[in-house]
């Protein structure tokens, strides 16, 4: 069940940063960092601690000014009076989430309900459904790491935010409520919402973004959808097949210099080619005599992706 649907005039905001930097004294934690996020859409942010996230998020939230270049939400600089009607429009999920222990996690939940102008009747719905109805009046100083995030999971979500900011937002959570996380978060993103995530749980973010920022040492070093970062990073895609032991040769005259076969002993044979090479190479396999049994496509992983555009930032 989603927490309320969203009206058309709550649809989501967008962002844009332009030539972004920000420096903390004499450490500079941003180089020019363009980036934009149009409504509806999610974007992950991947990098390493200290590679400038939490900053960036504290920039977009209007928390602390940049240095250089521009930032704007839905077309305004959010650190100007000129975005104070936006701000109930924004939901946020620090990275480490702190509460009063001496509150309950429904007192917790009406006291942010109340800043943002919601009525309370939410609240307990959104306690349900991160799973703390049964603890909803039990003090926070009593709740575990994990109950702590449902509850600023919770927080985050109040009011129907039309841009949602979060940064590791599952640490903590366990394997079913990470699922109801990100089933949460895709209903929010098919009404129009928009997502700023961050993540360290690449296998976990992977597929759920539309595009993915790859920040080392404070550049942005790679930004888009996986299969054009795939493309990009020049990667090479994994094709497994299954076919007669004495096929192995006739396999290397159809495969010619495109890729190495390499045969296992499970009776699989494992091509490495390029990505713009993987589908001709497949029909020119299928249209062939050898009898292939099974085959297997495997292209990089976001974490094989990630790694690559990383190393290019180190030493930058």
């Amino acid at each position: 069940m989603h927490p309320g649907p969203i009206p058309p005039e709550r649809k989501g905001l967008g962002i844009r940063l332009d030539q972004l930097s920000k420096a903390y004294g004499r450490e500079q934690v941003l180089r020019q960092i363009s980036l934009v996020a149009q409504p509806g859409e999610c974007v992950a942010l991947l990098g390493p601690n200290g590679a400038g996230k939490t900053t960036l998020f504290k920039l977009m939230l209007g928390l602390v000014p940049p240095d250089s270049g521009c930032i704007e939400i839905d077309g305004i600089n959010p650190a100007g009076r000129a975005f104070r009607p936006l701000r109930s429009e924004i939901g946020f999920l620090p990275e480490n989430v702190s509460f009063h222990d001496a509150m309950t996690g429904q007192e917790v939940l009406r006291f942010y309900a109340r800043l943002k102008g919601i009525s309370a009747t939410a609240c307990a719905e959104l306690l349900d459904r991160v799973g703390l109805a049964a603890a909803a009046s039990r003090r926070v100083t009593t709740y575990s790491k994990g109950m702590r995030q449902r509850l600023g999971l919770a927080q985050a979500l109040l009011g129907n935010p039309r841009l949602l900011i979060l940064d590791e937002p599952t640490t903590g959570l366990d394997a079913a409520l990470r699922k109801t996380f990100f089933d949460i978060l895709r209903n929010f993103k098919e009404e129009g919402v928009t997502i700023v995530i961050s993540s360290h749980a690449l296998n976990e973010i992977e597929a759920r973004a539309d595009r993915y920022a790859i920040l080392q040492g404070g550049r942005l070093t790679a930004i888009g959808s996986l299969s054009a970062l795939q493309q990009e990073s020049g990667l090479p895609v994994r094709i497994r097949l299954q076919i007669p032991r004495g096929e192995t040769n006739a396999l290397h005259k159809v495969v010619g210099d495109r890729g190495a076969p390499t045969p296992s002993t499970d009776g699989h044979v494992t091509l490495t080619c390029l990505a713009d090479q993987k589908v001709g190479l497949i029909r020119d396999i299928l249209a062939s005599d050898i009898q292939v049994a099974d085959i297997e496509v495997r292209s990089s992983s976001l974490e094989d992706v990630y790694a690559h555009f990383a190393s290019k930032g180190l030493g930058k």
